[in-house]
């Protein structure tokens, strides 16, 4: 953004290539800016004395879009997703698969099919995009806690990505930590327990958890859900999911 209006060209090396950043450099391009290499690691941009008024649609939210599939997957569902798009998960695609969730794209809607009663287990390693993504380790990990087998989940992105461990595992989760690798050992079923969020993906995993729980949980903290989550209740009882929102 900085390098559209500065004077000269700028070389931006080793770059994000989260479809999030193409996004961007798209609605720059239509607003008059000149930048080369859009969608790759490298990215030259020439700036321009002014930008202009342009009409842009922003892409829809890939971890979003991950997460409500997640939440299908661990209760065995089908679910149709409106507005998004398949080429946005990059890996992640890869990995539902693995787990036996089938994902077929028609238009701007994408069906999800569960073809096994329980996820079976998966080796993920989170990497930038197009690997998986780190916002979506803890979805997984959820899923993964009931699935038929021993998952390996490990973590290159960010210390103390593994926070929710713990609060899984107040749900009969049985998880071992080592370092930046977790074994998950995937249970017939999970307990509903009260738990505490510690941050937005982590806030996800315990409602995909709970959704599968025997029982009652009550999850606490949950204002790190409403920076990434617009209506999540809503849309999950629209699921068929026994969920709601109480006053602390």
């Amino acid at each position: 953004m900085a390098a559209s209006l500065a004077k000269g060209t700028t070389r931006i090396e080793n770059a994000a290539m989260e479809p999030e950043i193409t996004d961007l450099a798209l609605c720059l391009t239509a607003m008059g800016a000149q930048i080369k290499g859009v969608g790759t690691a490298t990215l030259e941009v020439t700036g321009v004395d002014a930008l202009s008024g342009t009409q842009h649609s922003v892409l829809p939210d890939r971890i979003e879009t991950g997460s409500y599939i997640a939440a299908a997957a661990i209760t065995g569902g089908d679910i149709s997703l409106t507005n998004t798009r398949l080429d946005i998960l990059g890996s992640v695609i890869d990995r539902f698969e693995a787990a036996g969730v089938t994902l077929k794209e028609k238009g701007s809607t994408i069906k999800m099919t569960s073809t096994t009663p329980r996820p079976r287990p998966v080796q993920i390693k989170t990497a930038p995009f197009p690997a998986f993504a780190t916002d979506m380790q803890a979805q997984f990990m959820a899923m993964m806690t009931v699935a038929t087998g021993t998952s390996t989940i490990s973590e290159t992105i960010f210390e103390n990505r593994f926070m929710h461990v713990p609060e899984l595992a107040r749900m009969g989760a049985k998880i071992q930590v080592n370092g930046g690798v977790a074994l998950v050992e995937g249970q017939g079923h999970l307990i509903g327990a009260p738990v505490m969020a510690t941050d937005l993906r982590a806030s996800m995993s315990l409602v995909i958890a709970a959704l599968a729980a025997e029982g009652e949980s009550e999850i606490n903290r949950i204002y790190h859900l409403d920076r990434g989550y617009e209506r999540l209740e809503e849309k999950l009882q629209g699921l068929g999911a026994d969920i709601e929102r109480v006053a602390a």
